[in-house]
């Protein structure tokens, strides 16, 4: 009984819907929705796919983190548009969950019981615990798939995740646990301990993050695409090459491509509607490989 209401729910949360030219060899027209899912962890999230009812492959994509909670609190629904847009009309249904602990449930309220379920935190920077940190994430995205499954909307075996900043680093947790149903893994300025006290290119411990990645990496096979950007203020090309040499090191699966500088800072190279013509096309070439 609760999942149908759950899924009366879904259907009723339709927010919105693009129309495209409807000739056979344009891209589809593309309906957006908010979905409630009810996981362990009770998560909204943003949803573009082609308009009918599938099933379609699944491509999940994971935001960046923010440690302070009223920002968490003002986090938007939706923080790639365009970017989940792109993997819409490449017949994908994406799934743009806002992590446990933003928007509304950042707020916390103790005269009602009601308290953040922000898990994504890393510790003290003297001692950062980034493998953790990045597993809680990719918990998110099992929890995802498994209930999209039941759902009976996507191609059981045909999933993708897309990451970015904490998002794209708990992609990378992700790929060492090798889910059956991921077929690739994309992942845009991944990293943990970014930019400590407000200050670019100081992470919080890069010795640690190296050596976590290589931890990722001994696991890892599921195939990857690693994009970064060269004035990155977080994860800049010196940290990120270290990253890459450590993961592929110990066996991971990876390609690793660092584009020329792109707006004031790098970092947040996938939100922004002129850089998606500079991304796709290596994204696409990517997932030409691994339909």
């Amino acid at each position: 009984m609760h999942r149908r209401v759950w899924r009366f729910l879904i259907i009723a949360a339709a927010v919105a819907r693009t129309s495209l030219a409807a000739a056979a060899d344009d891209p589809p027209q593309l309906q957006e929705e908010v979905w409630a899912l009810p996981l362990p962890a009770p998560t909204i999230a943003y949803v573009v796919r082609p308009v009918g009812g599938g099933p379609f492959p699944l491509a999940i994509m994971n935001h960046g983190v923010s440690l302070d909670p009223v920002q968490r609190g003002f986090f938007p629904l939706v923080e790639f548009r365009d970017a989940a847009m792109w993997f819409a009309r490449r017949g994908y249904m994406v799934v743009a969950p806002s992590g446990p602990g933003y928007g509304a449930a950042a707020i916390d309220m103790p005269e009602a019981g009601l308290f953040t379920a922000f898990f994504s935190k890393i510790g003290k920077c003297s001692n950062p615990n980034f493998r953790d940190a990045g597993l809680a994430a990719a918990q998110l995205n099992l929890w995802i798939i498994e209930y999209m499954n039941t759902l009976k909307r996507i191609v059981r075996d045909n999933v993708i995740v897309i990451g970015q900043s904490a998002g794209g680093w708990g992609s990378i947790a992700l790929s060492s646990v090798n889910p059956p149903p991921v077929k690739a893994i994309i992942a845009f300025a991944a990293g943990r301990g970014g930019r400590v006290d407000g200050k670019p290119n100081n992470n919080c411990g890069p010795d640690k993050l190296v050596e976590a990645t290589a931890a990722f990496g001994r696991t890892s096979r599921v195939p990857m695409l690693w994009l970064y950007i060269e004035n990155d203020t977080f994860f800049g090309p010196e940290l990120s090459k270290r990253m890459y040499a450590a993961f592929t090191g110990a066996g991971g699966n990876a390609e690793y491509h660092l584009f020329p500088p792109h707006g004031s800072d790098g970092h947040f190279f996938i939100g922004t509607a002129d850089a998606v013509p500079i991304w796709s096309p290596i994204v696409g070439a990517f997932l030409e490989k691994y339909k």
